[in-house]
């Protein structure tokens, strides 16, 4: 099979899981066991996709400046600085270490 056959089967994938929501009773969704759920999921979610960009390069793992912007940005946030704060924090730190030949 070739890249676009690929391509579009993944599109009608998408499109019906999405789809299948709509379906999915109204009831079920306002259960707070599900919300709860939910929840979590997107954190978990949202933290892993944090972690592999942060250490990971192709199939390999390494340890650059990501790890020090990532560092800056966690205590940033510990710190409950605003999100701006937090961004710019996770930059400078990435460019200094960057600067100083890390990564």
């Amino acid at each position: 099979m070739n890249l676009w056959l690929w391509i579009l089967i993944a599109c009608a994938l998408a499109y019906l899981t999405k789809l299948v929501g709509y379906f999915v009773p109204a009831k079920l969704l306002e259960s707070p066991r599900i919300m709860h759920v939910a929840g979590t999921m997107t954190i978990g979610l949202l933290a892993s996709l944090t972690v592999v960009n942060a250490v990971a390069s192709g199939q390999g793992l390494v340890l650059d400046a990501r790890i020090g912007a990532l560092a800056a940005a966690a205590v940033a946030l510990w710190l409950r600085a605003p999100f701006l704060v937090v961004v710019i924090s996770g930059a400078a730190a990435a460019a200094l270490l960057r600067l100083l030949g890390w990564g």
